[in-house]
């Protein structure tokens, strides 16, 4: 059946209605196609023409639509006879209609099927009618009844991504919920952008899909190639499931950013970064729905031949190995677990082997009583310290470029900002590293949000970062967008929830405001509150970069004394 849809398209239809019989039924199979038709020469000289190659006759692409042809070699027109004993041919053209009937029984019988003896009925018709109408009868009852869910299966990743083509079978156009597997369909209306609609499925079938990944439809026409939304870039998620994706993105708000070719949406688009940002998360909680067993059961086998390996770690290393094999396990779905393994045993084998665990071994057999042996052990690990610090601080050293790059990016949500920051506040000084979480304060913060930002206040809440240092003192940090400018405006709002915090902290609160720079009405910070400060996010990070050269500098003036 697919065959002749494939003969529709080489006619430029637009539309293919197939009708399949009902279970247990007499009913025969129908495709019907608005194409071009076919004259009564036509079908004489080249339809019943076997095994003569299309492209010779008509060349590589179809007369009115210019899509690239399909047919060849002019079997596949017969291959509804595979399905059926019977084959019914209508088609419509220049005002005339032309019909034939072949039957299984005529292959069998003709000595050449080049020759077959069939006889063509024309008549006149109306002038505007165009188009084929195949009717299949008498089914081959060695095979299993025709599937309308398989055919669309099938039909939707050769065709579902072409526009001005639509096929129904029994009634229903293909769509994406006729990909096997878990269908989700989202709406909402973003800024500048409007109403947008994602409709996708993931599919359950080991084969990859022919067209993987999201399209987006502006006005109804799709533009560019199917995207990923990010999911091709992050490190976190396995490219192999990328291959399970297929969806569509209705965004006519996008309109003014599709290039004039429509080719894709213009480079840069920040329409496009709203609708990545809306789309993205979804797609990884349904991925992560869906699949979510099959990571953790691959991790359970390997995990119980890493586990013996994994206690024999220190501490500190432990979580980090922990973490890192989590992250191989997750890029490297799908592949064999052989594969997998060795590269955990790899970086297992890195971590076991690094001079600062041969160190910590010899100074822990190290007996007490042995005094030079002690003071050398003691020396050794002191110098491995040093160079942990060193490798620590050109690791930083990375993560500020990367920081710098997240800041200085036009579309960065304060949201991305915080997740980047709230883990490592060593970037506001080497104090903060050293401030954690109070969960006792965390509890009263709730309660006060629940008392305090309510009614004409609930959309006001804090984005704050609290937390205890070792001297008893609090940290406030209001964090804006990169793109925000500070003003007088960010000071009263950071405080005003110094103040709202006041009767729950006993202790000094420091408040740190950070945003992309600052306004002119900012003005003489002297006689603001004290132990506040406006931060722009350049300075904070070549304030941060400072510290550690000065620290590198440090360290290689030590080694070579």
């Amino acid at each position: 059946m697919k065959e002749l849809v494939d003969n529709a398209w080489d006619a430029d239809a637009e539309t293919v209605r197939i009708s399949l019989p009902k279970p247990m039924t007499q009913e025969p199979i129908v495709i019907d196609d608005d194409g071009s038709g076919m004259t009564e020469e036509e079908l004489k000289r080249e339809y019943l023409l076997i095994a003569s190659d299309r492209t010779q006759r008509r060349g590589q692409f179809t007369a009115t639509k210019h899509r690239k042809a399909k047919g060849r070699k002019g079997i596949g027109k017969f291959a509804g006879l595979m399905a059926a004993h019977t084959m019914q041919l209508e088609t419509w053209a220049r005002g005339r209609k032309a019909a034939f009937a072949l039957s299984a029984v005529d292959f069998e019988a003709a000595d050449d099927i080049e020759r077959l003896a069939i006889q063509v009925v024309a008549q006149p018709s109306d002038e505007r009618a165009h188009g084929t109408i195949i009717r299949l009868t008498d089914l081959n009852q060695g095979l299993a009844f025709p599937d309308p869910d398989r055919l669309r299966q099938l039909l939707i990743q050769e065709y579902g991504r072409q526009d001005g083509f639509q096929i129904l079978v029994d009634g229903k156009p293909l769509d994406v919920d006729d990909i096997q597997g878990a269908f989700s369909e989202h709406e909402t209306t973003l800024d500048a952008v409007g109403p947008v609609r994602l409709r996708f499925a993931i599919s359950e079938s080991k084969c990859r899909l022919r067209q993987p990944g999201i399209c987006i439809r502006v006005g109804g026409k799709i533009v560019g190639k199917p995207d990923f939304f990010g999911l091709d870039e992050a490190d976190d998620f396995p490219r192999k499931l990328l291959s399970k994706l297929y969806g569509e993105i209705d965004a006519d708000g996008l309109a003014e950013h599709v290039t004039a070719d429509w080719g894709a949406l213009v480079e840069n688009s920040e329409l496009k970064v709203a609708v990545r940002h809306f789309v993205e998360p979804i797609l990884r909680a349904k991925f992560r729905e869906q699949y979510a067993r099959d990571i953790n059961l691959a991790q359970a086998r390997l995990q119980r031949r890493i586990n013996e390996r994994l206690a024999a770690l220190p501490e500190h290393k432990r979580a980090f190995a922990d973490r890192a094999i989590k992250k191989i396990l997750g890029k490297y779905y799908g592949e064999p677990e052989s594969k997998v393994e060795a590269m955990v045993s790899v970086l297992l084998e890195a971590l076991e082997r690094t001079d600062y665990r041969a160190i910590l071994d010899h100074l822990h057999q190290t007996q007490p009583s042995d005094i030079a042996k002690l003071a050398e052990s003691l020396s050794e690990f002191g110098l491995a310290e040093l160079a942990v610090i060193a490798e620590q601080a050109y690791t930083r050293m990375q993560m500020l470029d990367r920081l710098e790059a997240l800041c200085r990016d036009p579309n960065a949500l304060e949201k991305q900002v915080h997740e980047a920051l709230e883990s490592n506040l060593w970037v506001f000084g080497l104090d903060y590293s050293f401030f954690s979480s109070n969960k006792t304060l965390k509890r009263q913060i709730q309660d006060l949000l629940g008392k305090h930002y309510t009614g004409d206040r609930a959309d006001r809440r804090p984005d704050l970062l609290l937390t205890l240092n070792y001297a008893n003192a609090f940290l406030l940090i209001e964090f804006k967008r990169p793109g925000h400018i500070l003003a007088f405006v960010d000071y009263q709002q950071a405080t005003a929830y110094r103040n709202d915090l006041g009767p729950y902290v006993d202790a000094d609160m420091r408040i740190i405001i950070v945003g992309g720079a600052k306004g002119a009405d900012v003005g003489d910070q002297r006689n603001w509150e004290k132990n506040t400060e406006l931060l722009v996010y350049d300075q904070l990070i070549v304030r941060a970069r400072n510290q550690l050269d000065w620290l590198l500098k440090e360290l290689v003036g030590g080694k070579r004394g």
